[in-house]
């Protein structure tokens, strides 16, 4: 006899409706004879239940499944882990430790044939090194971890965070925290491992044809004009050696343009910056050229891009360039979202 199935078509019949109610019945039942035996009653109360080794071998853990598990196509995944992991961490600078907030981008290779990976692992390789005052020596040995622990091949750790550092004003002797953006990247692939330090630079940019026009106009007309300046953002990418830091970098690009935007001012120091930015006008692709003349210089720096963003006070859209030294950071195409991430709200 078969059991009625619900078909808007047609009214079931009698004999399909007392099959129906049968198997009702039977679910209603003690289970003995039942078709489909009854679902045991669950405790609805949190238990005081200790986890041992017997009894978590005994968890499914579909993610390290057979390869019969996999969906989708069988092939290799440059790049699976986790992002936005958060946790402090010491950063060590010149005059001593900084407690940051790290937010962690941990990848590793799955090979084909791999359902997953245990990601908990990455954030426990984190957990293990939490206490230590971070520097290329102590990322390289949370790679090692989760690398040992996930048996992988290729591995990428990107710790993002903001590093204050105390800056001068300019005339006034006032002092002030200057915040950068900050990454530290390791990057293991083929056997090859490289370090990679990413920095944003804030600047203003004053531009070269704005300020001979309005000069233009003062001299050939008596006509008071300012030319137009903008905050601008140079995002750095370098491989360098671990004896490398992030403030030699810093030192570098107020070196090569020195318009770094200001903490603390007082008039002394906003008419100063007024006479900084003209002694120092600059296009974009002047920005590009001179940090990198500056890496070029840095010692323990290999293969870098430059990313420069003048984000225009004249037109409504901002002007933009990209410069790079090696094949480490060559590419024929943009990331759609690069530049729309370069702002730096005040």
């Amino acid at each position: 006899m078969n059991v009625y199935a619900p078909d808007i078509d047609r009214i079931p019949t009698e004999e399909e409706a007392q099959a129906a109610l049968d198997l009702l019945k039977r679910y209603a039942a003690t289970g003995q004879g039942a078709a489909v035996p009854l679902y045991p009653d669950l405790a609805n109360i949190y238990p005081s239940h200790a986890a041992d080794a017997a009894y978590r071998a005994t968890l499914p853990d579909l993610q390290n499944g057979p390869a019969a598990l996999i969906r989708g196509a069988d092939r290799r995944i440059q790049h699976v882990g986790i992002s936005n992991f958060r946790l402090p961490m010491r950063i060590a600078t010149r005059t001593g430790d900084h407690l940051a907030q790290v937010s962690v981008t941990g990848t590793v290779s799955l090979e084909a044939g791999l359902k997953g990976i245990n990601m908990s692992r990455i954030m426990r390789s984190f957990y293990r090194h939490a206490e230590e005052t971070s520097d290329f020596n102590v990322v390289d040995r949370i790679l090692d971890d989760y690398v040992t622990d996930l048996d992988a091949f290729d591995a990428r750790l990107l710790l993002r965070f903001q590093l204050p550092l105390q800056v001068e004003s300019l005339r006034s002797g006032l002092k002030g925290w200057q915040y950068y953006d900050i990454a530290m990247e390791v990057v293991q692939m083929a056997g090859t491992r490289r370090h990679i330090l990413h920095l944003d630079y804030v600047y203003s940019s004053t531009c070269p044809c704005s300020l001979e026009l309005s000069e233009h106009a003062r001299r050939t007309r008596g006509q008071l004009a300012t030319p137009h300046s903008q905050r601008s953002v140079a995002r750095l990418s370098a491989q360098v050696e671990s004896g490398t830091t992030v403030e030699d970098m810093i030192d570098m690009c107020r070196a090569q343009v020195p318009t770094e935007t200001q903490v603390m001012v007082k008039r002394e120091d906003e008419q100063a910056f007024a006479e900084l930015n003209a002694a120092n006008p600059i296009f974009v692709e002047d920005a590009a050229r001179l940090f990198a003349e500056g890496l070029e210089a840095l010692p323990g720096v290999g293969d870098f891009r430059v990313v420069a963003s003048h984000q225009e006070s004249l037109h409504s859209h901002d002007a933009v360039s990209v410069l790079t030294h090696g094949d480490l950071f060559a590419a024929d195409t943009l990331e759609p979202r690069l530049f729309g991430t370069m702002v730096h709200p005040g």
